[in-house]
């Protein structure tokens, strides 16, 4: 199965037993319908997800970046402390697409595009163009 959302939280890394470590982060995935009046329904689900694969991949599953996750859903079921039944939905990733990055990569990149051109603009001047005042 795949899904295309955003992630809503940076992703953080669990070590579990055998030494094995597990990746979480939640997605939103927005959807759209119109009911029998016409009107736009805006609906938004939340999963919960699990990468088993490489802890590497906490570095790009930052806060607002759009990805598509390959992998099968599970439901899981649990009575909470205060005795309430409780339930959420688990997606287990086994593959990561990204399809954009969030807004601290974007500036991270217009930053080092800006630090370049600077950099090169530089380098052009010659010793003779170059005056003290």
């Amino acid at each position: 199965m795949n899904i295309i959302g955003r992630v809503t939280a940076d992703a953080q890394v669990r070590n579990v037993s055998n030494s094995k470590t597990v990746v979480n982060f939640s997605v939103a995935i927005n959807d759209s319908y119109k009911n029998k009046a016409g009107e736009r329904i805006e609906q938004t689900t939340f999963l919960d997800c699990a990468y088993w694969l490489s802890p590497k991949v906490v570095q790009i599953l930052t806060k607002g970046t759009l990805v598509e996750l390959t992998g099968r859903v599970s439901a899981r079921a649990w009575t909470g402390s205060d005795g309430q039944p409780h339930a959420g939905l688990n997606f287990n990733t086994s593959q990561i697409k990204l399809h954009g990055g969030a807004r601290k990569a974007e500036t991270a990149q217009a930053q080092t595009k800006t630090e370049n051109i600077e950099v090169n603009s530089h380098e052009n001047v010659s010793p003779k163009d170059d005056l003290p005042f």
